[in-house]
């Protein structure tokens, strides 16, 4: 009778942590002045009667295997006598805490394995009706608490954050990592190693940079004012993307064409450039007539390093 009340504390301390969450999102969702209590509250009854359901089962197995137990004694007692019988009643004698440590210790001796063998014979291998340890038994219910408690923290109540939620998180710190990782490596960009930039996105981060900063001399469309054309054929200092990098980090002296590597990222002039070279053909209206030489792309060279845009 108190193994059987000790399941029972603990089915209904899993009842308990079942509840308690549930009853704490109310709590909060009634205080922050949500009017949905009772819809809530009913979309939460199937949980509610499941875990009831759950306890009912627990107290059902443990009356039947309280049942097949003591049917076992019994059998045990018949065949072995009552000194077999007294010998158990005086195992239960003593104080609380004797019992306790005795049911969480207890092991048949070998000489004694007789007493508790059963008639099951499997190839010469013979079956004891041992107890299972109790710290075993503790931790099954014990894990059958747990995860109780987890799955309605973290799948029912909407408390906790799911599987889902969870990798849904961790892609993104994986996307902020890369971000990062991306910008450093960007920033090593130099005339050596530059390339021209296809994605939607580093164009259109490029056409922002030279609105920003290149439209004032160059026009809106590329098609030239204090500045040369960039939409030609025709480049000062050359007119790929090699070029392109050092004529905007390095500016042109006497013209008013300043050093933009103390105000852009590598990574940026490199956006900027790839855009210019998209505007290559376009045909503006007002264009200003062709400054610089023909540029022949399989007769480029490398760019000096006093050279500097078109």
């Amino acid at each position: 009778m108190k193994n059987n009340c000790f399941k029972y504390m603990i089915a209904f301390a899993a009842m308990l942590f079942i509840a308690v969450p549930m009853w704490a999102q109310e709590t909060t969702a009634v205080a922050a002045g949500d009017s949905g209590f009772f819809s809530r509250l009913f979309a939460n009854t199937a949980l509610i009667a499941t875990a009831i359901l759950t306890l009912a089962a627990v107290i059902a197995v443990s009356q039947l295997l309280n049942s097949v137990t003591k049917a076992q004694q019994i059998k045990i007692y018949r065949e072995h006598g009552l000194e077999s019988y007294l010998e158990e009643v005086k195992k239960e004698e003593g104080s609380a805490w004797q019992r306790f440590i005795q049911r969480w210790t207890k092991a048949v001796p070998v000489a004694k394995e007789q007493d508790v063998m059963l008639d099951h014979n499997y190839d010469g291998i013979r079956e004891l009706d041992n107890s299972l340890p109790p710290w075993w038994t503790a931790m099954f219910y014990i894990t059958i608490a747990f995860a109780a408690v987890y799955m309605t923290y973290y799948h029912f109540s909407g408390s906790g954050p799911s599987s889902i939620d969870e990798y849904e998180v961790q892609m993104a710190k994986g996307e902020e990592a890369k971000e990062k990782f991306l910008a450093r490596q960007a920033n090593k960009v130099d005339e050596t190693n530059v390339v021209v930039m296809t994605d939607e996105n580093d164009l259109a981060l490029g056409k922002t940079i030279y609105d920003q900063n290149c439209l004032a001399c160059h026009g809106a469309a590329g098609e030239g004012g204090i500045g040369p054309n960039m939409t030609d054929a025709y480049w000062i200092h050359g007119g790929d993307i090699k070029n392109l990098f050092v004529t905007i980090r390095d500016g042109v002296q006497g013209t008013n064409m300043i050093a933009w590597s103390t105000l852009l990222r590598p990574a940026d002039i490199q956006r900027v450039g790839s855009y210019i070279l998209t505007l290559q053909g376009t045909d503006p209206p007002n264009a200003k007539a062709p400054e610089g030489a023909l540029y022949q792309p399989e007769a480029a060279t490398e760019p000096a390093a006093e050279d500097t845009e078109n």
